[in-house]
């Protein structure tokens, strides 16, 4: 959804009055004083028939004329030819030249903004398109703060602001999220759509960055699970079909996440078709948190030393402090024997191994057993041993069980066959 229409860049230009009264009226009344020569240049260029002869000889018009006193209307005139032609080399020299006398050109800053934004988003090189997001921003930052110009209407000035506006809050965003400054993206987005509500069920960039803003959610740390559903489900809602595959999992994933499930999902999907933002009332029952659950387990357990090691290691990992010292507490100093149990690596000393299922699925070590004696053979990695030791201590991330007084038990020799009894016949 990283693209916008140009037509609606037309509509930004066109918006309210670029060019200034007809100068021959002004010159008329005394506003405007030109000599015959230049009305006539000017005139000429004003009544041209298509944009492309009207961008001509306004430049030529320029060129002879280059103080003139029209000329920030004249640079607004060739803009605006330039962005019916569609010609991007031409509108950013416009808009270049028209910020020359205009800083706060609102116009103008659009295009650069527009353009600049999208060939910044077009570079590799991470460093190289960081800077130019940057002076994007620029732009962008001088649009926002812009003031009224002297001789624009309040309420042209509005409407003009609230067309522009929504690319420059884009524009910050996007820089800040390059710099996975999400904290600072996130109300930038939130001002936008706000302040383009009308346009998050549409087609263009305010309802992109409804999807924009989930990501920033998402990618927030911690990630905000519930806000990532919602407003990845409002643009999913609204998105054309074929940004809906990539919208709809990240809503599927941020919902399931916060909620432990897609239960109770339809009443989102149904929410979002009328409400931007989450309305008064709208609830998802949270899934419950590993450290919860935990705290379940601890306090319905009456003997934790008969817990499973998969769910001591669960307590361990990701208990509250108080609950996993309760459940290491309950077998520490306690001598246990492991079989068949994965080796990771190996010393003389000491064994690194996969002892759980889990820590065996996932090819992750969750013991670590300190020798009691050297070993004269030291095992291979991958090699199935048994073990036994003491339980010692424990780090709850990575999680890492640490065992004394450890020792290989040797493999018991296998049992030698009976002698066969061969019946005597008589």
């Amino acid at each position: 959804m990283k693209k916008l229409i140009l037509a609606s860049l037309l509509v930004v230009v066109s918006a309210g009055s670029i060019a200034s009264p007809v100068y021959s009226q002004q010159a008329a009344s005394g506003g405007i004083q030109m000599s015959q020569d230049e009305y006539a240049a000017y005139n000429k260029a004003n009544t041209a028939a298509t944009p492309a002869e009207k961008a001509a000889a306004f430049e030529a018009y320029l060129k002879q004329y280059p103080n003139s006193a029209v000329k920030v209307d004249v640079l607004n005139q060739i803009l605006f030819a330039d962005a019916q032609l569609q010609d991007k080399a031409a509108i950013l020299n416009a808009a270049d030249r028209l910020l020359e006398v205009d800083p706060n050109n609102l116009r103008a800053l659009f295009f650069e903004v527009f353009y600049r934004k999208a060939d910044a988003d077009k570079l590799t090189d991470p460093a190289a398109k960081q800077s130019a997001l940057d002076a994007v921003v620029k732009y962008a930052q001088q649009g926002i703060n812009a003031a009224k110009p002297k001789d624009m209407a309040d309420a042209d000035f509005s409407a003009l602001k609230a067309k522009t506006d929504p690319l420059f809050q884009s524009a910050i965003a996007d820089d800040d999220i390059s710099k996975k400054d999400f904290a600072d993206a996130i109300p930038v987005l939130k001002k936008e759509i706000e302040e383009d509500k009308d346009n998050t069920t549409k087609v263009g960039q305010t309802l992109q960055d409804v999807y924009v803003l989930a990501q920033a959610y998402y990618s927030s740390t911690p990630p905000d699970y519930l806000n990532c559903a919602w407003y990845a489900t409002r643009a999913a809602a609204f998105a054309p079909a074929a940004y809906k595959t990539t919208i709809e999992p990240l809503a599927n994933y941020c919902y399931k996440k916060y909620h432990g499930s897609m239960d109770g999902y339809a009443a989102m999907q149904t929410a979002v078709q009328t409400n931007l933002d989450p309305p008064a009332g709208f609830t998802v029952t949270a899934a419950p948190k590993p450290e919860d659950l935990v705290a379940q387990l601890v306090s319905s357990t009456p003997d934790l030393a008969t817990l499973a090691l998969g769910d001591k290691e669960t307590a361990l990992q990701y208990g509250k402090p108080a609950d996993a010292q309760k459940v290491f507490d309950s077998v520490k100093g306690k001598q246990v024997e492991f079989p068949n149990v994965t080796v990771v690596s190996a010393t003389e000393s000491q064994l690194v191994l996969e002892v759980s299922d889990d820590a065996v699925a996932s090819k992750t070590p969750d013991f670590t057993v300190n020798l009691k004696e050297p070993l004269k053979t030291i095992p291979q990695a991958g090699d199935k041993i048994t073990v036994d030791g003491t339980y010692d201590s424990y780090t709850a991330s990575p999680l890492m069980i640490t065992m004394s007084d450890g020792a290989i038990v040797p493999k018991k020799a296998a049992p030698k066959p009976a002698p066969a009894h061969h019946p005597v016949h008589h």
